[in-house]
């Protein structure tokens, strides 16, 4: 293949690439990683094949939820030229929302595919959670209640993003279920639903036009202010839950992100809802996946 079929080949899947939103997948990796870290220090095993898997499944589930929510939103009137946030290829007209709505389906039933080794390691439980997941995956635009619509993205986020993924990496590793899997993905779900509380205040404006319903239009800019501040900092203080538990090094290796946490904090503060936001949320994943990567270290040296 010459190189230049090879830029005409990547040029084509650029737009696929763009409305998959890679840069969001740290919400995936991270959970993922964590689970899988505090099943290793706790049981000193751990099966390679299986975290592959699970990571892939997260990504493919996530990957769906980006792909519906880029399609019914633009369908929705959500996503128009007004809006403050990265384009996206519907409004530019590299694809129709169809397109993207089929590929979003299509997504998830790959995330039920690799899901299979999962649920031959797991039983039905697992098989359960990859169903549900992908189902609010769906539900989180789609359907007659679309969660993010409702004001309830926020609370799935914490849920699959944290509670759910974190525990069934762990169970995956462990066979069991701890209190300290639900430690772990509460920290990890906090710092996920950073991102979309900073989306949702950005487009504050554009969402009440749609009448998406999200915290933001509810309760106003002040309230999600605040949700941050909870959001960012509240898992530094469950910290405290890992000196309880004697992994030492898991509760202060994340410490060091603190400054970074407060600047992000200061800045949201003082600034008005704009494209500035964009920078925002990305250092708010980039927080995300810091805390989240030195914490997984952490458990492991523990």
């Amino acid at each position: 293949m010459s190189s230049k079929n090879l830029a005409a080949q990547l040029e084509q899947m650029r737009p696929w690439i763009l409305t998959a939103r890679p840069k969001t997948l740290v919400a995936s990796f991270v959970p993922m990683f964590v689970g899988t870290s505090l099943a290793v220090g706790v049981t000193k095993s751990f099966d390679g094949w299986i975290a592959f898997f699970a990571l892939l499944s997260a990504i493919f589930i996530q990957t769906g939820t980006n792909l519906v929510n880029d399609a019914l939103d633009f369908q929705k009137g959500a996503d128009n030229e007004t809006r403050l946030g990265p384009v996206r290829v519907t409004q530019l007209g590299l694809l129709t929302s169809q397109q993207i709505l089929w590929a979003g389906l299509l997504s998830f039933f790959l995330a039920l595919l690799v899901g299979i080794p999962l649920v031959l390691k797991g039983g039905s439980i697992l098989l359960l959670t990859l169903m549900v997941s992908a189902i609010c995956g769906y539900l989180y635009t789609g359907g007659p209640f679309p969660l993010a619509y409702t004001g309830l993205g926020d609370l799935f986020v914490v849920i699959f993003f944290g509670w759910v993924g974190t525990c069934a990496a762990f169970y995956l590793q462990t066979g069991y279920l701890s209190v300290l899997a639900l430690l772990a993905g509460t920290q990890v779900g906090f710092h996920s639903t950073v991102m979309i509380a900073i989306n949702n205040l950005r487009d504050v404006v554009g969402d009440a036009k749609v009448n998406k319903r999200t915290l933001a239009v509810r309760f106003g800019k002040a309230f999600v202010r605040k949700e941050i501040i909870f959001l960012v900092f509240c898992p530094f203080i469950l910290n405290l839950g890992w000196v309880i538990a004697g992994f030492y090094v898991a509760a202060i290796l994340p410490l060091i992100l603190l400054p970074l946490a407060a600047r992000l904090i200061q800045d949201i503060w003082k600034t008005e809802p704009s494209s500035v936001y964009n920078g925002f949320l990305a250092r708010g994943a980039l927080l995300h996946l810091l805390f989240g990567t030195l914490q997984g270290i952490g458990l492991l040296l523990s």
